[in-house]
């Protein structure tokens, strides 16, 4: 949004969120947003922009930074990604705002208020085929981090951070307009510290101490969500009968919270962190095994997920690389297991209706294609169990999974 606002306008039946350049929510779309799953156009303003904005047509938000990430979803139907894709590829824009235009009336024109803007069927976009592309998105531990924040604090405004966040850049040299090159000295230490800070956020992911952290009394599977809410400040507000009821401000942020999550995951918004059944999704993270180790990947593990599942539109468990936090990369391709049957076998239950994984380097015998996630002898790895349109057992914890044990 450089050179003024834009416009965004989201498919029908999607899931997503638009993040600011220093990952802090912007705005829903699509189910948990203003449009509820219809789609509709989206107008992001700039910082600081004093200019017209449209009387209607619009669901209107402000960035504190000139770039915004789009991060969405829409969801496969009967097993098929095709006609998500069309819808996407048919619905899906993004252009340049027309101050005056579509949303301006005549009458706030012949007010005085605004100009009159050219009405226009907005440029067709282009989309690039990204399957099977190989891209790293392993964020720099090393002094290229640094780099990287620099990049950053040129690009945007300098008040997009406020003043005690940008003292601390501006102390290790890192200030707006002015060249980032320390001498070598402070390259050694910037690039311990990175080290550092890296080991520390790993850790603080892998293995949280904070008791409240985890779901369910004496498990490991965890969500510091519930507790420090999207802002990690207050903790998500209960649902009653009478709506939502919110926690108090608690005053504070939840720093290695916010560490914590921002190390294992891409993206943030409200929808991750709320209680209401059949909207958004629902994460459960796990890193550790029933014995509290963590997960070894040459060695099996089963888990078993109880009857009734409670999800309203699919369910996923998936590995990822301690290191890297992307999927396993393995022969396997897809190292998920769940209800859908693409792009791989979906998971089938048990008699009993509970539906049990194994996670091993090659296939237990006797366990179908879909119950089994490969693992790489050479790494330890970490679960996410996805929940999308989460339901009511989840929320008070009647329904609860199985520890990841060890299968000898």
């Amino acid at each position: 949004m450089s050179n003024g606002p834009m416009v965004f306008e989201t498919p029908p039946k999607s899931l997503g969120t638009l993040d600011d350049f220093w990952w802090r929510w912007v705005s829903d779309f699509g189910a948990p947003g203003p449009d509820r799953g219809l789609g509709g156009k989206y107008l992001l303003l700039p910082p600081d922009y004093a200019g017209p904005v449209p009387e209607g047509g619009f669901y209107v938000a402000h960035s504190r930074t000139t770039r915004v990430m789009i991060l969405g979803r829409s969801f496969l139907e009967n097993n098929d990604p095709k006609p998500a894709v069309e819808t996407i590829k048919a619905t899906a824009k993004v252009y340049p705002y027309e101050a005056g235009g579509v949303g301006t009336s005549v009458a706030e024109f012949l007010s005085g208020k605004t100009m009159l803007g050219k009405v226009s069927e907005p440029p067709a976009m282009v989309f690039h085929e990204g399957s099977g592309v190989v891209v790293n998105t392993i964020p720099a531990g090393d002094f290229g981090a640094f780099e990287l924040i620099n990049k950053v604090v040129q690009q945007e405004p300098a008040t997009a951070l406020d003043p005690e966040l940008m003292g601390s850049l501006a102390a290790i040299g890192i200030i707006k307009g002015k060249e980032f090159s320390p001498d070598e000295r402070m390259k050694r230490i910037l690039t311990e510290a990175a080290a550092l800070a890296n080991a520390t956020s790993r850790s603080l992911f892998m293995k949280p101490r904070a008791a409240d952290w985890f779901y369910y009394p004496g498990s490991a599977w965890f969500n510091f969500l519930f507790v420090t809410g999207s802002e990690f400040e207050t903790p998500i507000p209960e649902i009653t009968r009478e709506g939502a009821k919110p926690f108090p401000p608690t005053g504070y942020r939840t720093l290695n919270g916010r560490t914590a999550f921002f190390y294992g995951v891409t993206g943030i918004t409200p929808a991750m962190a709320m209680r209401v059944p059949g909207i958004g999704s629902q994460y459960l993270f796990n890193a550790l095994d029933a014995d509290k180790n963590y997960f070894d990947g040459a060695k099996t593990y089963k888990v078993t997920l109880p009857k009734g599942i409670p999800e309203a539109n699919f369910w996923s468990l998936t590995l990822y690389d301690n290191q890297t936090r992307s999927m396993l990369d393995t022969p396997q391709r897809y190292p998920r297991a769940g209800s859908q049957s693409y792009p791989s076998p979906a998971a089938e239950a048990d008699a009993d209706g509970s539906t049990t994984v194994y996670l091993s380097p090659t296939q237990p015998a006797g366990v179908k294609r879909g119950n089994w996630i490969q693992t790489d002898p050479k790494k330890g790895w970490f679960a996410i169990l996805r929940l999308y349109s989460p339901l009511e057992p989840f929320f008070t914890k009647e329904w609860r999974p199985s520890e990841i044990q060890i299968v000898n």
